[in-house]
């Protein structure tokens, strides 16, 4: 993540317990101060997670929500009080509307900015065998994703599967005590890599050497970060159509339908990754995995973003009278 000078880091408003992470939110706003000038930042209040109750009434305030409306954490936008914000800015239209059907919150005052990237270079895959990858916490996915990747394993001989998981990358690494059993199996295979958590940097130089996303996802997403750089590194991504991950995915990847029982769900990936392992290589897939790099790279760039996210603070910036106006 940039370093942000001490003027900017003191604008960013975030839960305390969230202080020594370096998620998909941290490092979103991590880049969009590094990219927003110092002086439009501080007419503002910026909230990236986790609504106060009483935010600033000196600046023009902004929720940017990158949590679940059903989250207890957005307990302060009832009874109205999502009025407090000029706009509250969402990372999908799914998200969104779910933020409306549960606070009455008005088209008026919504806004959706799609989460961002910097895309990741082109580059060719390895030849030869296919690696498998899933980067994101042990409870969106990993209980399904071992065991049906054992019995893939039996199938191909050539696949390996880099796992790339762990609480750390939230400050809490306690909570990976509850997955030990499950990080034990993956280590004990031979084909199965286990890294923990790593910096953003490091994971994008390896996805270069990756071929697929494995993210049985049981987690409703409000966007997808994970599915995001895995489009831009040109990886066949087999996923669910759960939360926004349907809308982030923009039919271009092998989405299958979600299913609540683990069991069948199990199932259903096994035979959406076998499938994808088959045709990897045909000249069907890899045509459709370079317009989907293009696709990402284009959509979801900070270019992109920062263009839109500028144009907003630019409009508001003179607003603050008005803040509570519907």
């Amino acid at each position: 993540m940039h370093a942000l000078s001490q003027e900017k880091q003191s604008l960013v408003v975030i839960p305390d317990r969230a202080r020594n992470a370096w998620g998909g939110t941290e490092l979103l706003y991590n880049e969009l101060f590094h990219r927003m000038p110092l002086e439009l930042l501080q007419k503002f209040q910026i909230i990236p997670s986790r609504p106060p109750d009483n935010p600033p009434k000196d600046k023009i305030c902004i929720y940017w929500a990158h949590d679940l409306p059903t989250d207890t954490a957005t307990d302060p936008l009832k009874n109205g009080g999502w009025k407090k914000y000029k706009k509250l800015v969402f990372v999908s239209h799914h998200q969104m509307h779910g933020f409306q059907k549960k606070f009455g919150i008005p088209h008026s005052r919504c806004m959706v900015l799609l989460n961002a990237i910097i895309p990741i270079d082109r580059h060719e895959k390895p030849k030869g065998g296919l690696r498998l990858a899933y980067w994101s916490t042990p409870h969106r996915g990993l209980k399904i994703l071992i065991p049906v990747f054992k019995r893939l394993a039996e199938q191909f001989s050539t696949i390996e599967l880099d796992v790339f998981s762990s609480f750390h990358i939230y400050g809490t690494p306690e909570r990976d005590k509850e997955f030990e059993d499950l990080f034990n199996a993956a280590k004990e295979h031979p084909r199965i890599h286990l890294h923990g958590s790593v910096e953003n940097e490091v994971l994008r130089k390896k996805l270069k050497e990756c071929h697929i996303l494995a993210y049985p996802s049981i987690w409703e997403e409000t966007s997808c970060l994970v599915l995001m750089e895995a489009m831009s590194a040109g990886m066949a991504c087999v996923h669910p159509n759960l939360g926004a991950l349907y809308e982030t995915a923009a039919n271009w990847t092998n989405m299958y339908q979600y299913h609540q029982d683990h069991d069948i769900h199990a199932e259903i990936f096994y035979h959406a990754l076998s499938m994808t392992i088959l045709s990897w290589h045909t000249p069907a897939t890899q045509q459709r995995l370079a317009l989907q790099k293009d696709y990402a790279d284009m959509f979801y760039s900070w270019d992109r973003r920062e263009t839109q996210w500028r144009a907003l603070l630019e409009a508001s910036k003179d607003s603050l009278h008005n803040q509570g106006s519907q």
